[in-house]
């Protein structure tokens, strides 16, 4: 597959990236490892997870993706080199000094994704969620760590346009790294978040954008029409805010296309996000081997200018 350089950093990836939330949570470590595999064996590289997933299941304490991928690795010798691996800092990890982004969090909170991820470096480190730490302490953490050769490059995610350009404001003011990637919420239903300012500042500094919530937390799929819908997925009680005039105007125009092209339209969504000219790839997730064939025909699906603009428009608030 095609790979494309990831904003101002050294990274190439093939432009879809792995959602690691559901490892540990939606799916086991036996189902992860298949879907791994079937990833990886499609021709993509790179996987996106967090310190703090997926702590919200019953059960969890957070680390349990990270945990997944790191058995995934030592079982699979040889594949660590060949995957792009991002993973993030900042969420409560269940107590009052293990959140945050101070420097102090950060240089041990790497230390354990290191150790459950069972690798001596993170291709993408991101800084989860803004706090009130100052911006030059942040960037000092990750100054050093990209110096000890633990982390190559890094990102932000949920920053907006405001909080972006004040962390690059005092990066350059202070001589320490900026941030390379931005990840925010963004997809044909979420898009007032990032269109206009963070958009267009993301295209400005050349900052590579890769995309969470790309299909809406499944909504994009077409699979949840009604209420009733709802009770396919342990993901329903946050898709049922989709099911507006607005959700029911993109899946009509997603079915249009979908079915012109004889794709799901989940690809047509996906689709989607690659065409947009600040989006460098969008992250989706998927809970059966199969469904990586599906992310391989996104890749490929190209959408005509009338088809992209009808989607477009059928996403606008009104």
């Amino acid at each position: 597959m095609t790979k494309t350089l990831l904003g101002n950093t050294n990274l190439n990836i093939v432009p879809l990236v792995f959602g690691g939330n559901v490892f540990g949570w939606t799916i086991d470590e036996k189902t992860s490892f298949e879907i791994l595999d079937a990833f990886v064996g499609a021709g993509f590289n790179a996987i996106d997870t967090a310190d703090v997933y997926s702590a919200w299941a019953p059960g969890n304490q957070g680390g349990e993706s990270e945990t997944i991928l790191g058995n995934w690795f030592k079982a699979r010798p040889g594949i660590r080199d060949k995957v792009t691996l991002f993973t993030k800092v900042g969420s409560d990890m269940g107590s009052p000094d293990k959140k945050g982004l101070s420097k102090r969090w950060i240089m041990q909170a790497v230390e354990d994704s290191l150790h459950r991820l069972q690798t001596d470096y993170i291709d993408l480190y991101f800084s989860h969620w803004p706090d009130d730490t100052p911006y030059e302490e942040t960037l000092s953490a990750y100054d050093e760590l990209l110096k000890q050769g633990k982390i190559r490059s890094i990102g932000a995610s949920n920053l907006n346009a405001v909080q972006l350009n004040q962390s690059l404001e005092k990066a350059r003011a202070n001589k320490l790294p900026t941030y390379q990637v931005l990840q925010p919420e963004y997809n044909l239903f979420d898009r007032d978040g990032f269109d206009r300012d963070l958009q267009g500042l993301c295209i400005k500094e050349n900052i590579g954008v890769v995309t969470y919530y790309s299909l809406a937390s499944g909504f994009l799929s077409g699979k949840y029409r009604s209420q009733q819908d709802l009770s396919k997925s342990q993901r329903g009680d946050g898709i049922g805010k989709y099911l507006t005039d607005k959700g029911f105007r993109i899946l009509s125009v997603l079915d249009e296309v979908s079915g012109a092209h004889n794709v799901q339209p989940a690809e047509v969504a996906l689709a989607w996000l690659v065409a947009q000219q600040a989006v460098t790839s969008p992250i989706a997730s998927a809970t059966k081997a199969h469904h990586i064939e599906s992310f391989a025909k996104a890749m490929e699906l190209k959408l005509s200018e009338q088809e992209l603009a009808a989607l477009t428009q059928a996403g606008e608030t009104v």
